[in-house]
């Protein structure tokens, strides 16, 4: 068994305190990191690869478009990467889905960072097809599905209900530390989460807390809490 760290994180483009991101995932010391909301305007190439090496991380996934990234730390190796553009919304931001083939400890996985729609038809629809587009992901590679992401619906919705039917909802299966990651500021919404394949062993899931970072650090950082799941790769 490999042990694998993931961390998801919504950090708005970095509009509020860049470092205070960065002292948050170093204290987390994510394997990988799935980011939504990355900068994509007005120097964004520069900015992902600063945010990246603030947080000791190195680009694996991750285009201009939509703002999604897939970061890495340095022990786990690149394979592969992808980019899909979801079906466009008339009158909403085009969304996407960032995957990223890695190995670690001689163990391949398919990560992949997503950011679904305000509303909830979209929503739905683009679920289905992220869930196409892992599926052929798991067997072109031959590797399990981790899946993070900001689902901006919480659990027992129809998105969040047709993920979790298909992938298992980390917190739901072994919860760690806090659930609610919306807002930062004053957390009362599920909206963020880590789904992962059903052959991958979910150890913990949850919201770090303030014995992992302090807490002023959350607030400082973004206006999402972040999500981060320890599991286990079968070999």
């Amino acid at each position: 068994m490999t042990a694998l760290r993931v961390m998801s994180y919504n950090v708005r483009s970095l509009r509020d305190d860049p470092a205070a991101v960065a002292r948050v995932v170093r204290a987390v010391r994510p394997d990988v990191l799935c980011l939504q909301e990355v900068p994509r305007f007005w120097g964004w190439r520069g900015k992902r690869r600063r945010l990246a090496r603030d947080c000791g991380t190195v680009v694996a996934a991750g285009r201009r478009a939509c703002g999604l990234a897939v970061l890495a730390a340095p022990r786990v190796r690149r394979v592969a990467r992808e980019f899909h553009l979801l079906g466009p919304e008339p009158d909403l931001h085009r969304r996407a889905l960032a995957v990223a083939v890695l190995e670690t400890g001689g163990v391949r996985f398919v990560a992949a960072s997503t950011h679904l729609d305000l509303a909830a038809e979209p929503r739905r629809r683009h679920v289905l097809e992220i869930l196409e587009h892992l599926d052929r992901a798991r067997e072109r590679y031959g590797a399990p599905v981790v899946l993070a992401g900001d689902v901006n619906e919480e659990p027992g919705g129809p998105a969040w209900s047709l993920l979790a039917d298909r992938l298992r909802d980390g917190h739901a299966v072994a919860p760690a530390g806090e659930s609610a990651t919306f807002s930062a500021r004053a957390p009362r919404r599920r909206i963020d989460g880590i789904f992962a394949d059903p052959d991958v062993d979910v150890e913990g899931c949850g919201v770090p807390g303030a014995d992992v970072a302090p807490a002023a650090d959350y607030i400082a950082a973004t206006d999402h809490r972040p999500v981060v799941a320890d599991l286990r790769l079968r070999s």
